[in-house]
């Protein structure tokens, strides 16, 4: 192993000017250490006017918002919901939390994420009559890429069933000038510690649109009676619907107030060190960068640089970075070759989730990346593929 500093995937990135400090200060001077409190209302309000959303909720984890999402959108037992395959067990999870079933849509080569060829023919096997219609669509806006989210929700609305924008990795990615998340009937962000902002912990469920006959902000009521235990207002405990305890804490909330200040920023290296790799690696065919800036209209967020590898195996270059104190990873294994969802049903595209496992690799996008980093990173990548061609 390398004596050289450790390069990370991507962690937490504090401000400079110490924002995050700021506000956790003040809670512990106002006492608010108890999970809400005036942070939570400055993250929830500093989230809407950055997005543009009528109305948040801050919780405890981006899969406690997907998990309240389907609530809100009324998907119990028995349901069925079209989930993207290529993406983390987060996504699907919650789907059998409810007791729904999932059924796994593949991916296009255009964007990685849900192909809308597989999704529309998703909707004509499950029309209702031979077998159930959708309740949900579930899709995912993979490493801040877009996904065809214009077409995937044209296809969700001709059929009347709510989209669930997974924008977990894609806070600050816009399409047309509008931000993921904010495209389907809810949109979800996390917070978790490598993601763009961090919370420490933590996700926000977005209303865009009315769900279930409840307008947006009413949505949004329901949804933070749930994720407080389903405490009725009376003087004594009284519980007439299943709770659950999902808030996110006044303190983290302290941490992704001071973060959104410098959102922008941390957008802006990200994007910096994808160009940087794609620069750094035009000349070699064996690495293809991820499609995450070929399309105009789209301002990806570059949470994570990933590309395909030709001629070399994604582990070969992992063990030839972490030889060097670098991190890197595999891309997400679809969900359809996970032994725990193997019983349920996919919609394939020519098995394009799958290849992009197999050839995919992730590359270190740490925002506290120096140029001098970047360049270590390609020199020991550009080694391991003369070495292995």
């Amino acid at each position: 192993m390398s004596e050289q500093p450790h390069i990370f995937l991507a962690s937490p990135h504090m401000s400079d000017e110490g924002y995050e400090q700021q506000y956790i200060r003040q809670a512990f001077e106002k006492n608010f250490i108890a999970p809400l409190g005036e942070n939570v209302n400055l993250l929830e309000k500093s989230v809407e006017a950055f997005v543009g959303a009528p109305a948040t909720v801050a919780l405890n984890s981006g899969s406690s918002a997907i998990h309240l999402g389907l609530l809100a959108a009324g998907v119990g037992k028995g349901d069925v919901v079209l989930c993207q395959a290529l993406t983390f067990s987060a996504s699907a999870n919650p789907i059998l939390y409810v007791g729904a079933s999932p059924v796994f849509i593949d991916s296009e080569y255009e964007t990685w994420n849900m192909s809308p060829e597989s999704l529309e023919r998703a909707f004509e096997k499950y029309d209702g009559v031979s077998l159930p219609k959708p309740k949900a669509v579930v899709s995912v806006n993979l490493y801040g890429m877009a996904s065809q989210i214009e077409r995937i929700c044209e296809i969700c609305n001709r059929y009347g069933v709510p989209l669930i924008e997974d924008s977990a990795e894609a806070l600050g990615t816009t399409i047309g000038g509008k931000y993921a998340g904010t495209f389907g009937a809810m949109g979800v962000y996390s917070f978790n510690g490598n993601k763009i902002i961090t919370t420490s912990g933590g996700g926000m469920l977005v209303f865009n649109q009315p769900i279930n006959g409840r307008s947006p902000a009413e949505a949004a009521e329901k949804v933070k009676f749930w994720s407080t235990q389903s405490k009725e207002p009376e003087r004594f405990y009284l519980h007439k619907e299943l709770g659950f305890n999902y808030r996110l804490s006044n303190i983290c909330a302290g941490i992704g107030v001071g973060q959104m200040k410098i959102l922008s920023q941390r957008i802006a290296q990200k994007r910096h060190i994808f160009e940087y790799y794609r620069e750094a690696f035009r000349d070699l065919a064996q690495i293809r960068m991820m499609p995450a800036m070929d399309n105009p209209s789209i301002r990806s967020n570059c949470w994570l640089s990933s590309a395909l590898l030709d001629g070399i195996a994604p582990d070969t270059l992992i063990d030839a970075l972490a030889a060097e104190n670098i991190e890197s990873r595999r891309l997400w294994n679809p969900m359809q070759r996970q032994p725990f969802f193997k019983k349920y049903d996919y919609i394939d595209n020519g098995g394009v989730s799958e290849t992009l496992f197999e050839k995919g690799i992730c590359l270190p996008s740490d925002t506290k990346m120096s140029d001098e980093d970047l360049a270590r990173v390609v020199r020991v990548i550009r080694r391991a593929v003369k070495q292995h061609s």
